[in-house]
């Protein structure tokens, strides 16, 4: 847990900048272009795929994904995303929270970015949550709410990114889900994202590096040792379309 002065330029026009900055990880995450991505804490399956898809989708175009360490959508963009993101706490950074993003927060405090502006000690309280919000919506360039109920926290957050004059993008949802993005879309203060690589296609053409997991399945082909090795990651890879998992085998596509 390291001290930065506070004069990262996306929270120098807030109303209540942050005093003092704590951070672990990679601070040159800062420099990339960034999108912030919030949510329910319960998405719907359909959210969850999409989520990731987006992330997934920002990442490989060398977009920084930012979130709030929050189970849920937030923790869907993080790992989407890894190790391209930055997360933004609503607590001291000697404090892992939530509990069950424990791995991936000791993960993201190593190869990622970690925020706070609570000196150690400090644990979360509703009002942290509500300052929290501020920082996740001012440093991305834009805002996109996966789901949210009517009153929710990712609600607050998108009246922020309004007050900040940012553009608030949504996942189209049924009329009876994420009743929040469908309030954003009939009021006209959001645009829907109706095609993912479309939507990160705005951002610039996907990044040609070389890719660890696809790599290790051309020469590995097992079910078993490739989520050994890198996890529910391989999951993700399916729904993304760069694998087939079939008969316990990982065909890369």
């Amino acid at each position: 847990m390291k001290q930065i002065k506070s004069e990262i330029e996306e929270f120098l026009e807030l109303k209540n900048p942050p005093k003092t900055l704590y951070y672990q990880g990679d601070l040159s995450l800062l420099d990339r272009a960034k999108v912030s991505i919030v949510g329910t804490r319960h998405p719907i399956s359909y959210t969850k795929q999409l989520t990731i898809k987006l992330a997934n989708a920002l990442k490989k175009r060398g977009v920084c994904v930012v979130s709030g360490g929050a189970m849920g959508v937030d923790a869907l963009a993080h790992k989407s995303s890894f190790p391209s993101t930055i997360g933004i706490m609503a607590n001291s950074l000697d404090i892992v929270y939530p509990k069950v993003n424990l791995a991936l927060i000791k993960s993201m405090a190593k190869e990622s970015l970690l925020l706070s502006e609570y000196e150690r000690n400090t644990p979360a309280t509703r009002y942290s949550f509500v300052l929290r919000n501020r920082l996740v919506v001012a440093l991305g360039e834009i805002l996109i709410v996966a789901e949210a109920d009517l009153d929710s926290g990712s609600m607050r957050s998108a009246e922020l990114a309004l007050k900040y004059g940012k553009k608030i993008y949504v996942f189209p949802h049924r009329l009876e889900d994420s009743l929040g993005t469908n309030q954003l879309l009939r009021d006209g203060l959001a645009t829907a994202i109706y095609d993912v690589d479309d939507f990160a296609d705005m951002f610039g053409e996907i990044s040609q590096q070389s890719d660890e997991i696809l790599d290790f399945c051309r020469q590995n082909s097992s079910l078993q040792e490739a989520i050994e090795k890198f996890g529910d990651k391989i999951y993700e890879y399916e729904l993304d379309g760069k694998i087939e998992i079939r008969d316990m085998r990982v065909i890369v596509l």
